[in-house]
């Protein structure tokens, strides 16, 4: 492996003084930073065994890069991602003049049409609501399995009642569920807040949850300063993020959903996501207004949900137009 001269950065750092400006000029969050972090340490690796840098590859060497991501068996749509990522590293390189041209200009990806979300139907999530409910009132469970099960059919009710991203979710602050909250701010990509609207089933999930910590608190007054019941975050973990962890609430949600006598292929917190969008849509909600709850900036984005209200706008136009058969 070559190793860079002096006179010129290393790829690494390059990669560290790009990621900084996609976070402070682009307000891009930790999850996108490290995406990119992987997918450029991956081209490095790969421009590094054919004796080249960021500095100094050129459009054949990255066409070659795309053509081992094929051949290691990539989706389109990694590679999709793979060549976004590096047409932006070296827009970035243009811009600061550590390069004379962008290698990546003419380069096309791969083909790929935009696939449909996958949608579960509203009795798929009544069943999972209705499991998770069962499971925070049995009655042969313990304390500790009572709250788990108060937690997930929370994080459920407030999930579907609201859309927001699973980043969003779990980080919600103890400060969300307080009394008659009707809406709450939700800070989502690039630090941006918005309102979303809470309906009377998520509060009460959340009402039920934050008096069951209580309950565990007070039961539990002996413990060490820092312990879970004084966190900020309505739900709290030990780990390094000090809330639950989105893969953890993905491993739980797919447990539910086999409970549910659901596939849990099928099933996690986007699904959910997409349901709500899907769900507004297909009773009349307008498109703009799906497009403010779920934070998207461009309402291209939101139009993928349109697929679920094609047939609805359709019979619409049969059923409503003058000049329509009758």
């Amino acid at each position: 492996m070559r190793k860079p001269s002096a006179s010129k950065p290393s790829d690494a750092k390059l990669t560290g003084l790009f990621l900084d400006m996609l976070a402070a000029e682009q307000g891009a969050g930790p999850n996108t930073l490290d995406a990119y972090r992987r997918d450029l340490t991956d081209f490095s690796e790969f421009l590094g065994r054919t004796g080249h840098g960021f500095t100094d590859a050129e459009t054949q060497t990255l066409r070659d890069y795309l053509a081992d991501l094929d051949a290691r068996g990539f989706k389109s749509s990694s590679v999709a991602r793979r060549l976004s990522a590096m047409r932006h590293l070296f827009r970035f390189l243009l811009n600061e003049r550590i390069r004379t041209e962008d290698p990546a200009a003419i380069l096309s990806g791969p083909k790929r049409g935009r696939g449909l979300p996958k949608v579960l139907s509203i009795s798929d999530v009544d069943r999972m609501l209705r499991r998770a409910k069962e499971m925070s009132e049995a009655m042969d469970a313990s304390p500790s399995q009572r709250l788990r099960a108060l937690r997930l059919y929370c994080l459920l009710e407030v999930l579907y009642a609201t859309g927001l991203r699973v980043s969003e979710l779990v980080s919600l602050p103890r400060s969300a569920a307080k009394r008659d909250a009707r809406m709450i701010v939700v800070r989502g990509k690039g630090d941006k807040e918005r309102l979303v609207p809470l309906n009377q089933a998520s509060r009460q999930a959340m009402a039920d949850y934050l008096a069951a910590t209580e309950a565990a608190k007070e039961n539990n007054k002996g413990e060490k300063k820092g312990s879970l019941a004084a966190s900020k975050w309505l739900f709290p973990s030990f780990g390094e993020s000090g809330h639950l962890t989105r893969q953890h609430f993905a491993r739980d949600l797919k447990e539910l959903a086999v409970a549910s006598g659901l596939q849990a292929r099928l099933v996690s917190p986007h699904v959910l996501r997409h349901a709500f969008a899907s769900h507004l849509l297909h009773n009349g909600a307008d498109l703009r207004i799906v497009q403010t709850l779920l934070g998207h900036t461009d309402i291209s984005t939101t139009q993928i949900y349109t697929h679920v209200v094609e047939e609805r706008l359709k019979s619409l136009v049969r059923d409503l137009h003058p000049l329509a058969e009758k």
